[in-house]
């Protein structure tokens, strides 16, 4: 072994040049923390006096890590670096200046120094071995005279290795030590304590001074039991006899007031007797009343049952009321922004009022001027003019007729439009809706549109209530359609967006029965429209017509479809 690892954790240096770094790990040899000397050089007693040269200029003690300078002198690592954190730094033995890249590890001399003789570490207690400096870690592992501290941890005390298993076995405080009573093991200190306290196998003496001088802990409470000179209460204090003494006194007691125990037991039994008696005639007044409290409570119990369903109802309408008021916040949004967009609507309503006013009033000069025309050219004249502008008033009037009722159709399917992916539709009349699909009348319905948003993709939901292609006449088939929208050149196509189908129940159960596709982008139904709608596509086996006619998804005549399109991953346009 030989100096080096721990060479930056004994010697305090802020901070080392290159040229001053220790050996690699491959260089130089590793040493226990210790070893090397705090600052300076070491202070080992070696064999036979150090030369010179193995002497630092500074310390004057054997070289510690040896640096040489550009002078040629030799410096512990430690002392050089004291002498270079001055300012103008200059060699003591001839008062060079001294450079920091022009000091070198010596690493032969650091060879030669490992290789001196020393005596142990361990001399003053009685060591006499020799070894080289190298060796001397490798040494004081073993060493018999090398003080070490005691491996229990919470012991102090240090001594030479040659004296650790006599101090283990009989010397140290906190040796394990076992019980002499009840065989457990526990460190010396805690020992009388134990003792004294928990042991359950220590012999204690009887608390009431009985004859019994000497009792294992454990026993002591079955002692107390039995003990003779313990105080007792007799057995028939419930009773009302008041007698405490000891326990030998209490079978004398026993014996000689076993009469008045029983006149107590007596008197006792007759006050309960008593009670008893009041008790039953008490149940016997409260079981008269029984029944009727009894029909009272069955009255009570149906009001309740009542009372909860009326509740479960209100909470049903209250948790609808909050879907569709969340549901159609951005609809109402939506549509005021619409509405703005119609305000040129009420103008055009005045404006037509306005126009039929003005025919009126032409009409009625045209109406005069027929009953007193008396075939004048100029009258001729008049009434050809007022007749040419009543028929263009009349066109005007006819255009704006058409256009109101566009605007006002328009408003209808804004007014009940959704904007957020979700349809929600309410077909009534099923039953003759259902039989105008059975006579061919009528086979499917449509929807009103809904949107994915206010500039998304349009979309809407067909029925056949009496079934279409393989579900016809057995079960009711729904679609989903894509439409033609106005903002389609901004959206991606294929459309891509997943569809949930469901028939919603509307009994307690809510057990809706509902599909869900992802749509095929192969699929003409899901490209971009080229006519008002594309091609239908869902379930034609919907649901069953026995299912639908049988369970609680029919009320009022009348049946609920949600359709709702994932616009989770949906960009916007």
């Amino acid at each position: 072994m030989s100096a080096g690892r721990n060479v930056e954790q004994q010697i305090a240096l802020q901070q080392r040049p290159p040229s001053l770094a220790m050996p690699s790990m491959a260089q130089r040899p590793r040493h226990e923390p210790g070893f090397l000397p705090m600052h300076g050089g070491f202070r080992d007693r070696f064999v036979t006096t150090p030369e010179a040269k193995y002497c630092c200029e500074s310390c004057g003690l054997v070289l510690c890590n040896p640096r040489q300078t550009e002078c040629g002198h030799r410096f512990c690592e430690s002392c050089i670096t004291d002498l270079l954190s001055k300012p103008n730094p200059v060699c003591p033995a001839d008062v060079e200046p001294l450079f920091e890249d022009k000091i070198f590890r010596d690493v032969c001399c650091y060879r030669e120094i490992m290789a001196l003789k020393v005596y142990c570490r361990s001399e003053k207690n009685g060591c006499k071995e020799q070894m080289s400096l190298q060796q001397v870690m490798d040494h004081l592992e073993v060493c018999p005279y090398f003080e070490v501290p005691c491996p229990l941890g919470k012991c102090k005390e240090k001594m030479m290795r040659k004296d650790m298993s006599e101090h283990l076995s009989r010397k140290c405080k906190h040796r394990e030590i076992t019980c002499e009573f009840c065989n457990h093991k526990m460190a010396l200190t805690e020992l009388q304590k134990h003792k004294d306290t928990v042991c359950p196998a220590f012999p204690v003496a009887c608390p009431n001074q009985c004859s019994f001088s000497s009792i294992l802990r454990s026993e002591l409470s079955i002692h107390q039991h039995d003990c003779p000179k313990a105080q007792v209460t007799c057995s028939f204090i419930r009773y009302g006899c008041s007698f405490k003494g000891l326990n030998q006194e209490m079978r004398e007691h026993e014996s000689s007031f076993a009469s008045e125990h029983l006149r107590m037991m007596v008197v006792r039994n007759t006050t309960l007797e008593a009670k008893v008696e009041d008790v039953k005639s008490e149940l016997m007044e409260r079981y008269k009343v029984l029944p009727s409290l009894s029909s009272r409570l069955a009255e009570v119990e149906t009001q309740n049952e009542e009372m909860r369903e009326k509740i479960r109802q209100l909470e049903q309408k209250v948790v609808s009321v909050q879907m569709l008021m969340s549901t159609h916040s951005e609809k109402m949004l939506e549509v005021e922004m619409e509405l703005r967009e119609l305000r040129p609507l009420r103008v055009m309503r005045e404006e037509v009022e306005a126009l039929r006013g003005s025919v009126e009033s032409m009409r009625s000069i045209v109406a005069s001027l027929d009953s007193g025309r008396v075939g004048s050219s100029s009258g001729s004249h008049t009434l050809g003019s007022l007749e040419q502008q009543l028929t263009r008033h009349d066109d005007m009037m006819s255009v704006h007729d058409i256009r109101l009722a566009e605007m006002d159709l328009k408003l209808q399917v804004l007014e009940t439009a959704s904007f957020n992916g979700t349809l929600i539709w309410k077909i009534r009349d099923y039953k003759r809706r259902k039989q105008e699909a059975v006579v061919s009348k009528n086979l499917s319905l449509y929807s009103q549109p809904f949107y994915t948003g206010y500039f998304g993709y349009k979309m809407c939901a067909r029925v056949y209530l009496n079934g279409d292609g393989m579900g016809k006449g057995t079960h009711l088939s729904l679609f989903f359609v894509v439409m033609r929208g106005e903002y389609d050149a901004l959206l991606p196509w294929p459309f891509k967006q997943k569809v949930t189908l469901m028939l919603m129940d509307q009994g307690p159960a809510r057990k809706h029965l509902g599909d869900a596709f992802k749509p095929d982008p192969n699929s003409s139904s899901f490209r971009r429209p080229t006519v008002e709608m594309n091609i239908a596509s869902g379930c034609p086996l919907f649901v069953a017509q026995t299912v639908l006619e049988n369970g609680t998804y029919i009320k009022d005549d009348s049946i609920f479809i949600k359709v709702t399109v994932d616009t989770s991953d949906l960009p916007d346009p």
